[in-house]
Parts: C-alpha cells; sequence; structure tokens
C-alpha cells in the first residue's frame, strides 16, 4: 500500500513539474516575440503590435471609441478579437484635438485628388503621431510617422534628414506642426525628402511662418517641386494659431529651372541688371531705416548713432527656410573686432548656427583665428581678379606694429604703384577675385549676410559683384563707405585720404537697394 502510495506522489510531482517547464517555455516564446520580433512591423508579415482597423474618433463627444485587435500572426491568421488597451497618450485632449483636425485636413486633400487611400504615407517629425492616426482613422491604412523618440506603434525612430527607408518610397509626405522651420538642418530635410518622394509624389508643409520671405525661400529649398497650392488656415494648437498650408508635388525627371522668376544659382553672370527683384523683397527694403541723405557735419557721430536704428532682415522676416547659414566679414580684423563684438553678440541670428568667413590681408591678426571653431580664414585681400597687391599699413601714434592703434590697411595693384611713395608699412600679398569666390561658395538657396569695411576698394569690389550678378546672392550687407569726410581734428577740413564723395557713397547704397539687397550705412 505504502509502495502504491509513493508511486502515485512520484507521478503527481512529475506532472506538476512537467506542467510548470510547458509553462515556462510558453512564457520565455511569448517574451520572444514582443521583444525581438513584435517590436517591429518590417520582418516578414509579422507585426504583434498593429493599429486595430476599425479605430474611430467620435466626434463632437471628444472621445475615442474603445477598439478591438488581434493578434496577427506570421501566416496571417487571427486569434479572436479581444479588447487591446488604448495608450495613455491617446486618450488626452491635445492628442483628440490633433486627429480631429488632421482628418478634417487630410479628407480636404482627398476631396482635391491630392491625397488617396491607397498611397504609402509618410508624416515626419511627429512626436504624438495624431496625424497618422488620422490617416488610418480615414483609410490611408499605410501610413507611418518617424520622430526622434519612438512612439509605437503609430511612429517609429527615425529623423526627418536621416529617414530609415528605401529611395523613392513614399506616394505623399506631410509635416505639420510648424517643426519644419524649427529643424537646425532645413536643407538636408529637403534634400532626404527629394530622396524617399515617389516621382509626381505630393509633399505638404504646414508652418506658422507666413510671411512672403520665408515662404519664397521655402520654395527654394524645394526647387524640385512645382507648388500646387498654398493656403491659410487655423491651427488647433494655441500656440500656432494661423498656419500656412503649402502643397507641392515632385516634377518627374528634372528640377525647376526658375523659383517665382529668380534664376537658379549663380543668377545675374555677365550683367548689370540679371537680378530680378520680387516684390516680397521691395517691400522688405521699403521697410528698412531710411539712408542718410544729407551728408553729415560730423560723421563719426552721425553715423555711429545710425547704428540703433538699423533695421535687421531677421527682425523683419523669417529666415528659417535656408540650405546654409553664411556670415562673410571682409576687413575682419581682429577675432574680436566685428564677429565677436557686433555678429555674435547682436545680430538677430533666429538661432540659427552661422557659417563665418574672416577675410583679412593684414597678417598681425592671422594668428587669433587659429584655433577659432566655426571661423574660416582668409588671410588675402578681397579683391576684383587674382593677382599679386601692394597692401599698406598707416600706423596709429606711437603704436607701431602693435594690434593696438593699428591702422586700416589699404591695397592697391602692384603694377599700378610705381612711383607711389608709401607713408607705413608696405607689404605684398595676394588678392583673390572676391566675386567669383562668393559664387563658388554659396547660393541662392542659403542666407548670406555680410560686412564690408575695406578701406575705399568697395568702389571696386561692389561694380565686380553687379558685373558677376554675385550681388543676387547677398541678403544683407553692412558697408562702410569710404569718402572725404570732414575732418575730426580740423573743423572745416575734408580728409584727403579717399577721393570719393559723400554722393557717390550714397548712389552705391542706392544701387544696392534697387537691386534687392538690404544694404545699412555702417560705421
Amino acid at each position: 500500500m505504502e509502495r502504491n502510495t509513493g508511486m502515485l506522489r512520484f507521478l503527481r510531482n512529475f506532472l506538476v513539474r512537467l506542467i510548470l517547464f510547458s509553462i515556462s517555455m510558453v512564457a520565455i516564446g511569448f517574451a520572444y516575440l514582443i521583444t525581438l520580433r513584435g517590436e517591429s512591423c518590417d520582418l516578414g508579415d509579422f507585426c504583434f503590435f498593429s493599429v486595430p482597423e476599425n479605430i474611430n474618433v467620435v466626434t463632437g463627444v471628444g472621445q475615442l471609441s474603445k477598439p478591438s485587435s488581434a493578434i496577427i500572426s506570421a501566416g496571417g491568421k487571427s486569434a479572436p478579437a479581444t479588447p487591446l488597451k488604448l495608450p495613455g497618450l491617446w486618450t488626452t485632449d491635445e492628442f483628440q484635438k490633433g486627429v480631429r483636425f488632421h482628418s478634417s485636413i487630410f479628407q480636404d486633400l482627398i476631396s482635391d485628388g491630392v491625397l488617396s487611400t491607397n498611397f504609402k504615407v509618410l508624416c515626419v517629425d511627429t512626436q504624438m503621431g495624431s496625424d497618422v492616426f488620422a490617416l488610418k482613422d480615414i483609410g490611408v491604412e499605410d501610413s507611418i510617422g518617424i520622430f526622434k523618440k519612438a512612439s509605437k506603434p503609430l511612429v517609429i525612430a527615425g529623423q526627418g534628414f536621416k529617414q530609415p527607408f528605401n529611395d523613392e518610397t513614399f506616394d505623399f509626405l506631410f509635416s505639420g506642426s510648424g517643426l519644419f522651420e524649427k529643424s537646425a538642418r532645413p536643407g538636408d530635410l529637403a534634400a532626404e525628402i527629394d530622396r524617399t518622394l515617389k516621382p509626381e509624389g505630393f509633399l505638404v508643409v504646414h508652418t506658422g511662418s507666413t510671411d512672403e520671405y520665408s515662404f519664397n525661400s521655402f520654395l527654394a529649398l524645394f526647387n524640385y517641386c512645382k507648388l500646387v497650392k498654398s493656403r491659410e488656415i487655423h491651427g488647433f494648437d494655441p500656440e500656432m494659431p494661423l498656419i500656412r498650408e503649402i502643397v507641392m508635388q515632385k516634377i518627374s525627371g528634372g528640377y525647376r529651372q526658375q523659383i517665382l522668376g529668380l534664376q537658379e544659382e549663380n543668377t545675374g553672370a555677365n550683367s548689370m541688371n540679371k537680378c530680378s527683384v520680387p516684390g516680397y523683397k521691395l517691400e522688405l527694403i521699403q521697410k528698412a531705416e531710411p539712408l542718410i541723405d544729407e551728408e553729415p557735419k560730423k560723421p563719426w557721430i552721425t553715423l555711429k548713432k545710425n547704428i540703433q536704428n538699423i533695421k535687421y532682415l531677421p527682425s523683419m522676416a523669417d529666415i528659417s527656410f535656408k540650405q546654409r547659414y553664411v556670415y562673410v566679414d571682409v576687413g575682419a580684423r581682429s577675432y574680436g573686432s566685428s564677429i565677436v563684438s557686433w555678429f555674435k553678440k547682436q545680430y538677430p541670428k533666429q538661432n540659427k548656427t552661422f557659417e563665418i568667413y574672416a577675410i583679412e590681408a593684414d597678417r598681425i591678426f592671422h594668428k587669433q583665428y587659429e584655433y577659432k571653431k566655426g571661423v574660416t580664414l582668409l588671410p588675402y585681400a578681397a579683391w576684383v581678379r587674382n593677382e599679386s597687391l601692394f597692401f599698406e599699413i598707416n600706423q596709429g601714434p606711437g603704436n607701431k606694429n602693435t594690434e593696438k592703434g593699428r591702422g586700416m590697411g589699404r591695397i592697391r595693384p602692384v603694377q599700378s604703384s610705381g612711383g607711389y611713395v608709401s607713408t607705413g608699412d608696405v607689404d605684398e600679398i595676394p588678392g583673390f577675385d572676391f566675386a567669383e569666390w562668393l559664387k563658388k561658395t554659396v547660393s541662392e538657396r542659403d542666407y548670406v549676410v555680410m560686412k564690408m569695411d575695406i578701406e575705399g576698394t568697395e568702389f571696386d569690389l561692389i561694380p565686380r559683384l553687379f558685373e558677376t550678378g554675385a550681388i543676387c546672392l547677398i541678403d544683407e550687407i553692412f558697408l562702410e563707405c569710404h569718402y572725404n569726410r570732414w575732418q575730426k581734428c580740423c573743423p572745416g577740413e575734408r580728409s584727403s585720404k579717399y577721393q570719393k564723395t559723400y554722393g557717390q557713397c550714397l548712389d552705391l547704397f542706392n544701387s544696392l537697394r534697387a537691386s534687392g539687397v538690404l544694404v545699412h550705412q555702417w560705421w
């Protein structure tokens, strides 16, 4: 009897252990599916987390309906439908408002023939995924969003300027919530959209920037697209009450040759009047501070005070939609001069990172730039062609060969300097064709701001910029024009250092503004 009892106890223990072992194996397999395979919808047909086909928004009530879902197996068969708990994010008022807003927007685009339920759609830089939810809700099932941090199942990890997709994958791309203009790399983002968008595919962008300068800058970024339409709508976000919706279509087989009357890169070569000046640029110039028409009796005071009246271009328009941001300091002198004391501290950069080029011929300042990050030194003289030049420094009293009190440098061609008697230090230096360098360095899609203080050489360089069309590449110039000013030391006497008159300087400023360049009188 005891033997039978022991045998039964043994069998019972064995069966219990066998059942526990089986349960453990099932749990391990389940964990494997979730962690290694169920996380991604890209592995074969398997997708553990799938957005239910019957997700609906209950309009007017502000609540999401309770969806049901099924676990989809690799064989395509589904288990019995069971209730699936909604992610907490989906139940928030903000998410639901976003879904209703985007649903209305996308339905309008379907009516316009821009969007189809058969399209493969990507929502770029969507943090919550309410736009993806809305797409699926109205029947555009093949939709996905990307953001730097995933929010599955609607949004996977990825960045707009480095998308985890093959070339020409999508029929439709959407970028909303004003995130596009906040991108630190708008040029790279535009190029990546070009890569993943199919020919004849559509791009729709919502931006809070509604001024004409930003709109035209945006169009210039997407020179592989044609504008379908643009309109202003009210957003659901109180921080962005008015939105500009821009709808574009990718051109099949090539790039646009013109953008709103502006030629592509290097516009205006070989002509003094090649720059086409759009109305929005002229309007900005009209808003700028007026030029000082009457020659000031005390220019060292009047021009210095005028700096306080300057209306910077970024204070009048949004500069977000530019490929690059470039500052060129022609006649930079020391690193702490205009680069640090003015441009870095005072110029309104709208949180954009600028590439800085310092052009300075005086070798005494060159060493300062050796270890300055983000600054490229061109240790030459900006000139109208590539040739050797004489560079002369007129020293301040008692400050010979020192940075403090060092006079400003002036250049003159070597071949035209015979018999010239110098009053200061003279070096022979290389000069370079500044206009041609500018055309090779920047494009019309870049934002280019320039300061020019070159001791009278502006009367050579500015005409050269017009002649080559390089002037069309500059958005804003701060120009110090050198003329035979009234002398501070000697009332009633003019300086003989420069031969030009104030009237000639004024003509130079007016010609720049007439060409669509926002120029300011600098000191």
